[in-house]
């Protein structure tokens, strides 16, 4: 807007003398349109044309410098030709201011002859202004642009942030994946492995090898059933058909049924429902500490304890096998999937995990989860009503 009032202001003094021909004036009109065309198309527009800076300058230089030669009135139109190069350099707003003080006098020196000191001191006074005026709001454009590109890197840093989540989403489910197809398919095939190397046995020594079979092939169904929940990523068969205690106690007895150990859950305290991610991470450790039981303790008595306390839940597994040396062995090697499964369940829940162990002293795994005061196990009829 400021280039245009100067523009119009200079066109209308250098059009409206009697003194100029209709040629003159028209040529004057024209150049004057076509700076302004120029400028909009360049400036105002924001054009993106390649070396679009380079381009106007050249272009806006061009017309602005007949129209000097034409009448010296043009002048004034420097602070609106080249101030945008103006505000990206103080530099560059003093000479513009002035190359236009000293064509000013020049044109009043040619004009009157000479130069009043008053409109020297005038001169003075608006070149001052003009360069107060230009630093001022360089520093207002510089400080936008500054602000701009802090905003840029932040929203780039926000992106950035947003992908780091998203992987770290990714590399979590992965881990939830993985505990939940170690405390399924590896545990199970494991079972039916075991089974069908005790049919095995039983066949070499002509003992009756069907329970055996038949064992096995009802822990591969209810393995595959097992894994195609997870796949779906639903909630544990046990859990959907029966509370936690039922569950545990399931577990247990299925245990003595297929190796004969002496194995039973106990529960003490008020059973209660709890909620979901609860109740599937104490039935996921209690699967993989009877899985140990099975393939490492050789025990002949586990015991699975059931605790509910009033703001805690907790959850002990012990067997009288030959046991480990579990500092020694994290300190080795680090913890077996299993136990690493454990600590990242039982971690999620806020909770804690012990393991007690020594050779020929059995194992105890100890597990506790805080529970929130009312907190109450959401079943999928209360989800989803039919």
């Amino acid at each position: 807007m400021f280039f245009y009032l100067l523009l119009a202001y200079a066109t209308i003094e250098a059009t409206t003398g009697a003194s100029q021909s209709t040629a003159s004036k028209a040529v004057r009109l024209a150049l004057a349109l076509v700076l302004g065309a120029w400028y909009w198309a360049f400036l105002v527009t924001r054009s993106r044309t390649p070396r679009r800076d380079l381009l106007y300058l050249v272009g806006a230089v061009g017309l602005w410098a007949p129209l000097i030669a034409l009448d010296p009135v043009f002048l004034t139109l420097g602070f609106g030709v080249l101030a945008p190069f103006c505000l990206h350099d103080l530099r560059h707003g003093a000479a513009v201011v002035l190359v236009v003080a000293v064509g000013w006098i020049w044109q009043l020196a040619r004009e009157e002859g000479a130069v009043p000191w008053p409109a020297v001191a005038a001169g003075c006074v608006f070149a001052a202004g003009t360069l107060l005026s230009i630093g001022y709001v360089g520093t207002i454009v510089r400080q936008s642009r500054e602000r701009q590109r802090l905003i840029e890197q932040l929203q780039a840093t926000r992106a950035e942030l947003a992908t780091a989540e998203r992987q770290a989403g990714t590399l979590a489910e992965r881990q939830r994946l993985a505990r939940d197809l170690h405390d399924t398919l590896t545990q199970g095939f494991a079972s039916v492995v075991l089974l069908l190397e005790a049919a095995e046995e039983s066949l070499a020594t002509g003992r009756p090898v069907d329970r055996h079979i038949h064992q096995a092939l009802r822990s591969a169904r209810d393995n595959l059933a097992e894994s195609r929940r997870v796949v779906w990523a639903l909630r544990p068969r046990p859990l959907t058909e029966q509370p936690l205690p039922q569950a545990l106690q399931e577990l247990t007895g299925q245990l003595a049924e297929e190796t004969g150990l002496q194995a039973e859950t106990l529960i003490t305290g008020t059973a209660r429902p709890l909620s979901a991610e609860v109740e599937e991470a104490l039935l996921r450790i209690a699967q993989e500490a009877l899985a140990n039981v099975r393939k490492h303790a050789a025990a002949s008595r586990v015991t699975l304890t059931l605790s509910y306390l009033d703001d805690a839940v907790t959850l002990d597994v012990h067997d009288d096998g030959v046991g480990f040396d579990h500092a020694a062995t994290a300190a080795a090697a680090g913890a077996g999937l299993g136990l690493r499964a454990m600590a990242e369940r039982v971690a999620a829940l806020g909770g804690r995990l012990a393991v007690e162990s020594a050779p020929g002293e059995g194992t105890t795994i100890a597990v506790e989860a805080p529970v929130p005061a009312g907190e109450h196990r959401v079943e999928p009829a209360e989800q989803a009503p039919r």
